[in-house]
């Protein structure tokens, strides 16, 4: 078939590759503009321009899919059908009805519909997740479903290790979606409204690791995170300490190691026995371990990011800096 594929993201450039190396490879690919990035602000092509550079697919970078001009050019590419993942721009009429449209979107719709699917199914502790090829309608990641594959989440996934597996799931779904449409064979069934959740983009908020939820939760909020935004934990001088890998220590705040622990989730490691964990809220040196307390248990640090500085092992960021105020 003839295709087109709107993306932009690393994630969307994987799906791209797979689709390029079967027997539907885009006529012309749809990306956003290259836009500012970095401290030196250098001018940086997205993962999907980047990919169909070395493809050598046609290329096209409006600065608004939805004009007129952009919709031309794909109109002359005589497309048989628009395949998005991962694109980052609502897809609107008259776009939006000029022939099949079919997305990418990875979660098990209606569960984890919008712009961070991959991050809060982490966050919130789903056993699996996976991807489903969908029509694109008007709502938000809310048409019907064609094809579902499940992957699960393990314990120490984070985001830079299940984004790469579900970006291969979805290249592969995507090719048997378009093999069944061209067959005749492709069919849709409604979502269940009723079970839909909505995986709201990643804000500042979502970031901060906050004392006042369990430390299960917020090892959680680490990983789904890394590599790509990262878990940051606000200090008492108005800085913050960046997060790139923790796990949970067993014992409630205060309380000495062999009192009643945590059982929910996570990694865990035990306190030194007749240590006292750290108070809620308190980041605190515990026998060379970076601890920070909670309202249930504690998170231990494994490797942070100083304010301006690198990533480094929390011993090396303890014998190289003073414990700063939580």
């Amino acid at each position: 078939m003839r295709t087109v594929f709107l993306g932009t993201s690393e994630f969307a450039a994987t799906v791209l590759e797979r689709l390029a190396g079967g027997p539907h490879e885009p006529v012309l690919v749809v990306t956003r503009p290259d836009r500012p990035s970095g401290r030196g602000r250098r001018l940086t092509a997205p993962p999907v321009a980047a990919t169909a550079h070395t493809l050598k697919l046609p290329l096209a970078q409006p600065e608004r899919v939805n004009d007129e001009q952009a919709r031309a050019e794909i109109e002359r590419a005589a497309p048989d059908v628009l395949v998005v993942c991962a694109f980052g721009v609502l897809i609107r009429e008259p776009l939006l009805s000029s022939q099949e449209l079919l997305n990418v979107h990875p979660s098990l719709l209606p569960r984890w519909r919008g712009a961070a699917p991959i991050e809060r199914a982490i966050m919130a502790g789903d056993d699996e997740t996976g991807v489903c090829i969908m029509r694109l309608t008007a709502g938000l990641d809310s048409g019907p479903v064609a094809l579902t594959a499940r992957e699960p989440i393990v314990a120490d996934d984070t985001y830079g290790s299940l984004a790469p597996r579900l970006a291969r799931l979805g290249g592969e779904l995507l090719v048997r979606a378009l093999d069944d449409l061209q067959r005749g064979e492709l069919g849709f069934a409604e979502q269940e409204e009723a079970q839909a959740t909505y995986a709201e983009k990643i804000g500042p908020a979502d970031r901060l690791l906050d004392a006042t939820r369990p430390a299960v939760e917020l090892e959680r909020v680490v990983r789904a995170l890394h590599p790509h935004i990262g878990a940051r934990l606000a200090l008492g001088d108005g800085t913050a300490l960046g997060v790139v890998r923790a796990r949970v220590s067993e014992g409630r705040p205060g309380e000495a190691a062999g009192d009643q622990a945590l059982a929910a989730g996570g990694r865990h490691e035990q306190l030194p026995t007749g240590r006292r964990g750290p108070a809620v809220g308190e980041l605190a040196d515990v026998d060379g371990r970076l601890l920070y307390g909670t309202c249930r248990g504690a998170l231990e640090l494994l490797e942070v990011k100083p304010p301006g500085g690198r990533g480094m092992d929390a011993g090396a960021y303890l014998r190289g800096h003073a414990l700063p105020p939580a």
